[in-house]
């Protein structure tokens, strides 16, 4: 009963989504009352709590207006990277690595995540925690459930799964700042990652994302290990492409199945003699072709690349992460331990 009222409940808002826009109270919202009915039913949370909640919620044009029109998606990829891999940002990378560098080899030997691509994770998301967003979170999920039709059905699940980490963690939810998808933290997780994968590394009774780059830094780090990162494995090499090259499989994010003699039969190599002696061990890829400032860039993407795209389902920006990771760790390989 529970499950099949849930359901009704994502339809209602997926319907009733823009009602409220011009009048801009939540309380009143059809999709809100139905919301509400719902928490209650499902996790015994308190009506009157909520509605009292809601009232305070505000709905934010200038997060639908984000929503639809991401920046750095619309861009070539030489100019994506542009924005991600600089100068500033992998110096203060160094520095972020050598103020956490025991947290950071520590992930390394209980997870065998790569402290770089951590450190790349976290500049990529917040600039290392400088920037992680002035939105309220509530007014945030509150927007995009109930006056996005787009996205309402996952946002409506991030709200609930807001609600349930504000009461297990005894937080105000009128007081969580995050982005205007409602992302928190210096990884920048959304409340369902935030139940899934946060934890507490510090061990002081709190998974504190948003103010402790100790427990950040564990949190993305068992992310990354519990979606399969590989502490030996490739993420990604440079490749060439032959003159007719078979496109069937290019940029298609799945996990990696293509052996390099198939990837080679389509017309796929490692751009390099020490990439090929690395291939041999037969790990499995796929290939990558992106809007080069000189034309076009191949790449092979290995199971840690895909890794990284369950963070964001980008190759762009897994690649960014990752081109990022080796600046950041050729660097701090010249910093005295």
């Amino acid at each position: 009963m529970v499950a099949l009222a849930w359901r009704w409940l994502l339809a209602f808002c997926l319907a009733t989504g823009g009602a409220s826009v011009a009048a801009r109270e939540y309380r009143g919202h059809p999709g809100v009352q139905a919301f509400v009915a719902a928490m209650v039913e499902k996790h015994g949370f308190d009506r009157d709590e909520l509605m009292q909640l809601f009232a305070g919620a505000q709905y934010q044009q200038s997060i639908v207006d984000a929503m639809e029109r991401p920046a750095e998606q619309v861009k070539p990829w030489y100019v994506y990277r542009a924005i991600f891999v600089t100068e500033k940002r992998i110096s203060e990378g160094v520095e972020f690595w050598r103020q956490n560098r025991e947290t950071l080899e520590r992930v390394r030997r209980d997870y065998g995540v790569d402290p770089a691509i951590v450190v790349a994770i976290i500049g990529v998301e917040t600039s290392y925690g400088r920037i992680t967003g002035n939105f309220r979170v509530l007014d945030a999920l509150s927007t995009l459930a109930f006056d996005y039709p787009k996205r309402s059905e996952f946002f409506t699940r991030e709200l609930e799964q807001f609600l349930l980490l504000s009461r297990e963690q005894r937080r105000d939810p009128q007081e969580i700042r995050g982005s205007y998808a409602g992302a928190m933290g210096y990884g920048q997780f959304m409340p369902s990652s935030y139940r899934a994968y946060a934890i507490d590394y510090n061990g002081d009774g709190v998974a504190d994302i948003w103010n402790n780059p100790v427990d950040a830094i564990g949190s993305v780090a068992n992310y990354f290990a519990r979606h399969g990162w590989h502490a030996e494995g490739l993420v990604a090499v440079p490749a060439v492409a032959r003159v007719g090259y078979d496109r069937s499989q290019v940029n298609v994010l799945v996990k990696p199945v293509l052996k390099p003699e198939e990837l080679a039969a389509m017309g796929f190599k490692p751009a390099t003699t020490s990439v090929t002696v690395a291939s041999e061990r037969q790990d499995a890829a796929f290939p990558l072709e992106l809007e080069g400032a000189e034309g076009a860039e191949f790449w092979l993407a290995y199971d840690n690349f895909y890794v990284i795209t369950r963070y964001n389902h980008s190759h762009r920006y897994a690649l960014a992460v990752y081109q990022l990771s080796r600046e950041v760790a050729a660097r701090m390989a010249d910093v005295p331990g």
